[in-house]
């Protein structure tokens, strides 16, 4: 069976093409024409069925993802359920299972059976937490070990899965020259680093990369080619080791490619406001255009139990700037596990962002709910601020309207809209 991005290239629109474009600005063709050209992933693993498809690139929509999964200080399937109905409720895109405790298999499979959205993972969670119930240490893993891992886990219908192949030993090397205050925040990317130094190896995912591009190949899976050094603070941004690892990336995506497998970038992380934009011009510079998956980015460090509204400034000016994918981060960002409402916050947030930013690029339509929400207020329409807002529910439970209808408890009498509709 070809890839959607196989298809792509033959000219082929494909049903998932069709569905994926129904809410979007493009047409079938169009997003089929993207998809060839790499400059957009339609992430649908041939084991997968769910009823709302997603396209992520250029000239679509800004996607929103939602971290979901356990811990091992907290894992229960009932939290993990109240976790993916808020996403869901909040519109997220996509949910990606990031467990590290518990039964993983079951809860991989949970989140494959009930989320109607795209499903993404971290393989190498899964190997590291398996490895950790036996009391192995993490580097006596070794490269079948965790090749047939990724293999079973895309053969059960994720989607997409992040892997790690730009830490390698180049990268690493890099640490040496610039003083981090965090070598690395990435759970996957700190594993590679370590199995790598403790095994004097270069790290087997870009070693074997082809060997990754035949399971992705088999299944349709897209690459998100991780970003273990993304990051983890504002005063590492854009240094040696990041650049580094970006570079391999762009490479990897054009190897991916012309095996028909899709590939989309992970990116930072924690930035400087002044150099997001210029981070997401080097990334579509270097990796070809490749659709563009950010955390956030966090422009402050200092915004703990706040960092929901953060990552949306940052999400907002690195969509703007051309990031097509935003990784939401909740109000339990650095502090613990997120709870249901932390993920429902964390997703809205991230959509308020990635509307800021399809404004900003100009996308066909993203302006005209502003417009109608507009219209809504200037004419008293308080049933239709209510329909046009991005959060219904929130704006039906907080407005106070006053007993006249004709004015709400912030101005009354006052409001200025009345005032201005007489004169």
């Amino acid at each position: 069976m070809a890839t959607q991005l196989e298809m792509a290239k033959a000219g082929v629109v494909t049903e998932e093409m069709k569905r994926a474009v129904e809410d979007e600005p493009v047409s079938a063709e169009q997003l089929r024409d993207l998809i060839a050209a790499g400059f957009a992933v339609l992430p649908k693993n041939i084991n997968h069925s769910f009823p709302i498809i997603r396209a992520v690139g250029k000239n679509l929509k800004t996607k929103i993802n939602a971290n979901l999964g356990t811990s091992g200080e907290c894992c229960s399937l009932d939290f993990e359920r109240e976790k993916l109905d808020a996403a869901v409720r909040a519109k997220t895109d996509s949910i990606m299972d990031l467990s590290t405790g518990g039964d993983l298999s079951e809860l991989r499979h949970f989140y494959l059976e009930n989320s109607p959205v795209i499903v993404g993972s971290v393989p190498i969670y899964g190997i590291a937490a398996e490895l950790i119930i036996k009391h192995r240490p993490l580097d006596k893993m070794d490269s079948d070990e965790l090749l047939r891992s990724i293999e079973k886990q895309c053969a059960e219908g994720l989607d997409y899965i992040t892997v790690h192949c730009g830490v390698t030993r180049a990268s690493v090397k890099k640490l040496e020259y610039f003083e981090r205050i965090m070598p690395s925040v990435s759970r996957g990317g700190s594993i590679h680093m370590h199995w790598m130094r403790k095994n004097n190896k270069e790290n087997p995912l870009y070693e074997y990369y082809d060997d990754l591009l035949d399971i992705a190949y088999k299944y349709d899976v897209t690459l998100s080619l991780g970003d273990g050094f993304r990051p983890g603070t504002i005063i590492d941004a854009t240094d040696g080791a990041q650049l580094e690892e970006l570079m391999t990336l762009g490479e990897l995506a054009k190897r991916a490619r012309a095996r028909n497998v899709q590939v989309m970038i992970e990116g930072p992380g924690h930035v400087p406001l002044n150099e997001i934009a210029a981070n997401m011009l080097l990334q579509k510079k270097i990796c070809g255009g490749a659709p563009f998956y950010i955390l956030g980015p966090l422009p402050t460090d200092i915004a703990a139990g706040y960092d929901h509204i953060t990552a949306a400034i940052g999400g907002a000016i690195a969509g703007a700037a051309g990031a097509d994918y935003l990784c939401y981060v909740t109000p339990a960002e650095h502090l613990g596990l997120p709870n249901a409402d932390d993920v429902y916050q964390g997703v809205m947030a991230s959509r308020i962002a990635g509307h800021i930013a399809d404004i900003a690029k100009g996308l066909p339509g993203a302006i005209e709910m502003d417009r109608r929400m507009s219209v809504a207020r200037k004419n008293l329409d308080w049933e239709g601020m209510i329909r046009e807002a991005i959060d219904p529910e929130l704006v039906e439970k907080r407005l106070q309207i006053t007993p006249d209808r004709e004015g709400c408890s912030m101005c009354g009498k006052l409001c200025a809209v009345k005032i201005s509709q007489a004169i």
